[in-house]
């Protein structure tokens, strides 16, 4: 039962983070209109790299395909870990009214990292 939890968990985060990347190249979901001027600036800033963006989307993509199966779990949650990480920074610094969201993600993939601590042991 636990293991079929974690499964749907994984599927759900992981298509989150495909969406998010997804929409980092096709932006067909637009905007929302009323953004905070430092959330506006810090997206803009983003944007002005040029390839900053595009590398997070494919991270995003790579990582959330890799969280939903299974023996590909633990390598997917360390990969989408740094950008959990500036999205909850940025609710906190810009946008608070999006910090809750983002604090759930973020437990979520605290809990999944520690879920597969057997796997991602060797690294440290």
């Amino acid at each position: 039962m636990k293991r079929k939890i974690i499964n749907i968990v994984s599927i759900l985060f992981g298509l989150l983070f495909i969406n998010s990347g997804l929409n980092k190249f096709f932006n067909y979901m637009p905007m929302p209109e009323d953004l905070p001027q430092e959330a506006q600036d810090l997206f803009a800033a983003l944007m002005s790299f040029g390839w900053l963006l595009p590398l997070i989307a494919v991270v995003e993509i790579i990582a959330g395909i890799l969280v939903m199966i299974p023996r590909t779990q633990a390598i997917g949650y360390i990969m989408i870990f740094p950008i959990m990480v500036g999205i909850v920074l940025t609710h906190i610094v810009n946008m608070p009214e999006g910090l809750l969201m983002a604090v759930i993600l973020m437990i979520i993939n605290i809990g999944m990292l520690y879920e597969n601590r057997a796997k991602i042991k060797p690294l440290f």
